[in-house]
């Protein structure tokens, strides 16, 4: 990102989605940001917190990177107090509470931020939705946010099958984000997709992307 972005509060009107499968959970944006304008093109929504956990940003920019930041120091701190790795709905709750915290002390810049986050821990996959007022919301299937999101859920809902694996979830996050793209001003520039499966956590290689919007 360069320095002016870094100094300048955009929002990110976006489209981001997560998808819950048998063998694993996924993450997915555009990289578009605005400002009135198309401010960057090669944005990262999809930023890791944790070694097999990651969140997606959608809002105001210097917001969603503050959180991001806070969240990982957090949970640095709290797995060195407690000798242990924090479960996923440990991660979630912090992540809530920073959100909550956060937003109750900047209401009058209206800066503001949201989350999706995919999690791996002992017990399983999980997806959370964290909302700009600090609500934690647990999906078992799918859930998304941005401007764009209107024109992906209906993609998203048609093509959605229960235990569907992470590959079939990838073609469907692609097809999602597109359509998003097409219609959304807001939502462009690409796609960026991050699972989560028993392998760890990996950025889907843009030839897969590609070969996704073909088929």
């Amino acid at each position: 990102m360069n320095q002016e972005l870094s100094h300048k509060t955009y929002k990110t009107g976006t489209t981001t989605l997560g998808i819950v499968c048998k063998d694993g959970v996924l993450l997915a944006a555009d990289r578009r940001v605005t400002a009135g304008f198309v401010a960057h093109k090669k944005f990262k929504k999809i930023v890791q917190i944790e070694e097999n956990m990651a969140v997606t940003t959608a809002g105001s920019v210097s917001e969603a990177q503050l959180l991001s930041k806070l969240i990982r120091a957090e949970l640095s701190l709290k797995n060195i107090q407690t000798n242990r790795k924090s479960t996923a709905k440990e991660v979630a709750n912090l992540l809530a509470g920073l959100v909550y915290s956060n937003v109750r002390q900047s209401w009058m810049f209206q800066s503001i931020a949201a989350f999706l986050l995919a999690a791996k821990d002992d017990e399983g996959f999980y997806l959370y939705s964290l909302g700009p007022d600090g609500s934690l919301i647990q999906h078992e299937d799918y859930a998304f946010d941005g401007s764009g999101e209107m024109f992906a859920i209906g993609v998203l809902e048609s093509h959605f099958k229960k235990g569907m694996t992470v590959s079939e979830a990838i073609k469907v996050a692609v097809k999602a984000i597109n359509a998003a793209i097409q219609r959304d001003i807001y939502t462009g520039n690409g796609i960026d997709i991050i699972t989560v499966t028993e392998k760890g956590l990996e950025w889907v290689k843009e030839e897969e992307l590609i070969y996704s919007l073909k088929e």
